[in-house]
């Protein structure tokens, strides 16, 4: 499958670090977020990635010339922002006749085995996304879904007032081609605030065990110099 890495933000909660560079590039220990996302690609079998680019986007395709090696990546450059979801809308000729897809938001740092989410989405083919879904502390930053006993998602709700629980979408998932129509094509369009509600009985969850943290803040990112493990445990 082919996959959309969502990473045209501004990443202002990470000033002054992106002031000079996308957030993407931001380094964990010393490795730019972007070459730990190759990585996770290459582990999976990932060879086709579009990256949504906006502010430094030269920089990124100066990366991806340099690091990409066997991956096919195309950087999409987006003048006015889209919107996550908008950026796969305005995107889907390059899906060609793929019927699924990945999604993956390049701010979240991980080492997760994406198997067993491919798994539940293949076992699920009448669902049209499948969401890998962790628990988080701070449940009204998240999308935040309730799931039965089956794995099928029951409720989402982006960053709620009254979360009713901590289980959130993790910012990776796979979508199904017919998702793309039910994204409103006339304005920004979120993939959590505009998308994902309508879904609801019609998507699976999966619970990552494996290390996942958004370093969208600057509290975040410094937590994960201290407690991001690699990929020696992972996958090896």
């Amino acid at each position: 499958m082919k996959a959309f890495l969502l990473a045209a933000g501004h990443g202002t909660r990470l000033r002054p670090l992106t002031d000079t560079m996308p957030k993407c590039l931001v380094p964990i220990r010393g490795v730019p977020m972007l070459e730990i996302w190759m990585e996770l690609f290459r582990r999976h079998g990932i060879r086709e990635i579009l990256i949504n680019v906006h502010a430094h986007a030269e920089a990124i395709r100066s990366f991806v010339k340099q690091h990409a090696g066997e991956l096919k990546i195309e950087v999409s450059e987006e003048q006015t922002l889209l919107g996550s979801a908008g950026t796969l809308l305005a995107n889907r000729h390059w899906l060609s006749s793929d019927s699924s897809f990945w999604i993956f938001y390049s701010d979240v740092l991980t080492a997760a085995n994406l198997a067993p989410l491919q798994a539940i989405h293949q076992r699920h083919s009448d669902h049209l996304a499948s969401l890998g879904v962790y628990e988080v502390p701070d449940p009204r930053r998240c999308g935040i879904v309730s799931v039965d006993r089956d794995g099928v998602i029951r409720g989402f709700v982006e960053k709620p007032q009254e979360p009713v629980g901590s289980l959130a979408f993790s910012g990776i998932m796979i979508a199904r081609r017919q998702m793309l129509d039910l994204i409103p094509p006339d304005r920004l369009a979120d993939i959590g605030f505009n998308v994902l509600p309508k879904l609801v009985g019609r998507m699976s969850a999966i619970r990552i065990s494996d290390y996942l943290l958004d370093i969208g803040t600057m509290e975040n990112y410094q937590r994960a110099q201290k407690t991001w493990p690699g990929f020696a445990n992972h996958l090896s």
